[in-house]
């Protein structure tokens, strides 16, 4: 199953997130067991330190090129048009790759650049529509943009932003950002979509999950899809890798995916805010 991004581009509507994936050999072999699982989009980032083993992974799948959606991301230290140029070739150098899928913009007012983060933003953008232009980026977008972030950007672009890669689980729902981002064709993307573990053991997620005889982790995943929000979960065990994947057999009820929206309303974000991030 695919998402149409708004320039025509057919993005998975599940990635495989490599977050924390330092190990060179375990990022590999993780990497390459997702692919051989199904998985055609895999989402890494500079600041991982693991676009060398994704690209390694890639190689070794044997996968077609043209099959694979390979999304990396630009850290918080560019903060100019030449540094985002520089930036990018680097991750393009590392993923061994002629191109990149998707190219993000990791987080919006990165703490070094906090007060001038909206030049800051207009100038990495315009560096990226020059890559987009030239073929190295197929498609581009942003990472933990709240609205006005979205709105402060958009007014002074050429090339409309097409995804925003957001926190998004059970315990937490963006009511603001997802719906501007649907408003405007924003395609959006769900990192941390199991809530790094803490709504597995959410009863209503356990009793959900026995209904359809699927796990907590599918529960969650099939929660993003079914919102039209990409899930990018990431995994080290081949059983959870697979299994992750396994979400195409069922689809939950409007009732069920009520019910779950309705548990962020008793908890929260558990990442960092994007205006208030300490780097």
């Amino acid at each position: 199953m695919d998402l149409k991004l708004n320039n025509g581009v057919n993005i998975p509507c599940i990635g495989f997130g490599t977050w924390k994936m330092n190990d060179y050999e375990i990022a590999v072999e993780s990497v390459k067991s997702a692919i051989l699982c199904g998985y055609r989009h895999i989402d890494t980032a500079s600041i991982y330190g693991n676009e060398d083993a994704v690209g390694e992974a890639i190689k070794q799948s044997h996968i077609a090129r043209d099959k694979l959606f390979i999304t990396t991301k630009l850290w918080n230290t560019a903060c100019s048009y030449e540094e985002a140029i520089e930036a990018f070739n680097k991750s393009l150098e590392k993923l061994k790759l002629d191109y990149v899928d998707l190219y993000l913009i990791h987080w919006p007012a990165p703490k070094d650049c906090r007060s001038f983060y909206q030049k800051r933003n207009i100038e990495i953008y315009r560096a990226m529509e020059k890559l987009y232009k030239d073929g190295k980026i197929k498609a581009i977008g942003v990472s933990n943009f709240l609205k006005h972030h979205l709105e402060e950007l958009s007014s002074q672009i050429e090339i409309p932003i097409m995804v925003n890669q957001i926190e998004f689980h059970p315990y937490y729902y963006d009511e603001e950002t997802i719906a501007y981002c649907q408003k405007h064709n924003i395609v959006l993307e769900a990192y941390s979509p199991l809530g790094r573990g803490q709504v597995l053991n959410d009863p209503i997620i356990k009793r959900i999950a026995n209904k359809y005889n699927k796990t907590p982790a599918q529960i969650c995943i099939r929660y993003a899809i079914d919102n039209e929000i990409i899930p990018l979960p990431k995994s080290i065990t081949i059983e959870r890798i697979k299994s992750n994947h396994e979400v195409f057999d069922f689809q939950l009820t409007a009732k069920d995916i009520q019910e779950i929206k309705n548990l962020s309303h008793d908890h929260g974000k558990i990442g960092s805010h994007p205006d208030m991030a300490d780097f």
